[in-house]
């Protein structure tokens, strides 16, 4: 056996020029943060721009059809990451996706800012939600290609990545909220618009740092191949814009339908995977221990992505947003999550690591994060049936900070559980399986808003909050089955 050293290996560690990271990482970090700014900026202000009057700057709309809305285009952006990977890794490579999903995210953001109405709504979602998952796969996979398989950076790498994406969401909805509380609606989304348009300049700039890597598509379409998926392609655009113009697809019901697909699609992929010829006895076993926690991950998202959802309009209609005698916009409500983010996942990452092999198992981590979001849900009774500006600022904090812990319980162990669970011919597939409990989830939560009723509010709050806590106990009563089944996989 040869000992001779990958001179590409040596090549990425000897590049530290971003705080001991290659400086590659500068780019990508920079991309996501203006991304994540412009993403969460835009949806920060999207649902008050469905359901506001006219008179208000907004299309007046009924609530439950705006929360539709949001929760079917939310559900889109992570269905949407299974088809960024896929033309990645067939067509065009994760680089040349990442910057032309970033292009598609900006053109989206402007067609919200100049298009009036529903129309310029649905081009713009549309766009924003399909570069979006674009964007999301193929950069945090361009982030793991920067470091060789033993490079000991990687940990600290992503850490510095999620970083920004943190940045950019707790700034995002700041700006954008400010800028549609003074200057309007139009003026949010531009602002958004702007923001993709720094991030797509400097990443332009930079694209030449990442020396060739993410360059070309590892497992490229055969050419004799591509007439097939040009008309498969077409094919769905066409049956999409029939049942929209036929009226099949409604404003109400279009996260109903986003959840239909994702739950036929998830079925498909378990179905395939668990049938095939590929997999062991092991991992096939592995497969099964992961149904559960594909059906935790999604209740968790159902509840966690209401905050664009049920605790926007909650924050519009109950919260007392009044700071030292100035109402500060709703908007501001999305960048308290992010604020806790960066204070405590440094505290669970060292938490995690001082307990070592003594920590709990991912399917208590599962149930963990899933009985918290249900205590969260119910930590709002005691705030409820107040009229406006009833809800103290300080206790709608507490319930986002429970929001906070659960996601740190289970949104880190998630993505990394699908790929430790995956068996080896199929390791994508289930990686794809992890994002559809996210955009099952993501649509649940525009779905399940749809029966929050500001004027009788505690029935919902507890039957959501009791049903996720049932999930999380049921989950937490199963672990010793689950982790059986997962053959040494902790």
């Amino acid at each position: 056996m040869s000992d001779t050293v990958d001179p590409r290996q040596d090549e990425k560690r000897a590049d530290t020029g971003f705080f001991g990271q290659p400086f590659a990482l500068a780019n990508l970090f920079g991309v996501e943060m203006w991304e994540r700014f412009s993403f969460y900026g835009m949806q920060g202000i999207l649902i008050y721009y469905l359901y506001y009057s006219a008179a208000d700057g907004g299309l007046g709309i009924s609530e439950a059809s705006a929360t539709s809305i949001v929760g079917a285009y939310g559900g889109t952006v992570y269905l949407s990451t299974i088809l960024g990977a896929w033309i990645a890794d067939r067509l065009l490579g994760s680089e040349r996706t990442l910057f032309y999903s970033a292009v598609l995210v900006m053109l989206g953001h402007i067609a919200l800012a100049v298009f009036p109405g529903l129309w310029g709504v649905g081009v713009g979602l549309v766009c924003v939600a399909f570069g979006s998952g674009g964007l999301k796969a193929n950069a945090t996979s361009l982030v793991g290609d920067l470091y060789d398989e033993h490079d000991e950076r990687r940990d600290a790498g992503f850490s510095i990545f999620y970083m920004g994406i943190n940045l950019g969401a707790l700034v995002g909805p700041l700006l954008t909220g400010w800028a549609q509380d003074t200057m309007g609606f139009h003026a949010g989304f531009a602002l958004a618009a702007v923001g993709m348009a720094f991030g797509l300049v400097q990443y332009t700039l930079g694209r030449k740092h990442l020396r060739g890597i993410g360059a070309t598509a590892p497992n490229p379409l055969p050419s004799d191949q591509r007439t097939k998926w040009i008309a498969i392609a077409a094919a769905a655009v066409i049956v999409i814009a029939a049942a929209c113009l036929t009226g099949l697809v409604t404003t109400s019901n279009m996260s109903d339908v986003v959840v239909a697909l994702t739950v036929v699609a998830a079925v498909g992929y378990f179905a395939i995977i668990l049938s095939s010829r590929r997999i062991t006895a092991i991992e096939r076993s592995r497969v099964y221990a992961f149904i559960p926690m594909f059906i935790a991950s999604a209740v968790f998202w159902s509840l966690f992505q209401q905050q664009f959802t049920t605790v926007a309009v909650y924050s519009d209609k109950r919260l007392d947003r009044n700071l030292f005698g100035w109402d500060f916009p709703p908007s501001w409500v999305q960048s308290i999550n992010p604020v806790f983010i960066i204070i405590f996942a440094g505290v669970f990452a060292a938490a995690w690591t001082k307990l070592g092999p003594r920590q709990p198992s991912s399917p208590v981590k599962f149930a963990m994060g899933t009985m918290i979001m249900g205590l969260a849900f119910l930590a709002f009774i005691p705030m409820s049936g107040g009229g406006a500006n009833s809800a103290p600022l300080l206790g709608l904090c507490g319930i986002l900070l429970l929001f906070t812990f659960a996601e740190l319980l289970l949104s880190p162990v998630g993505l990394s559980l699908s790929t430790k669970l995956a068996p080896e011919a199929f390791h994508t597939q289930m990686v794809a399986l992890f994002f559809l409990s996210v955009a099952l989830g993501t649509a649940m939560a525009g779905t399940l808003a749809g029966f929050y009723n500001e004027n009788n509010e505690v029935p919902y709050f507890t039957a959501i909050g009791l049903g996720s806590i049932a999930v999380g106990v049921l989950l937490a009563v199963g672990s010793p089955w689950i982790k059986r089944l997962m053959k040494g996989v902790h």
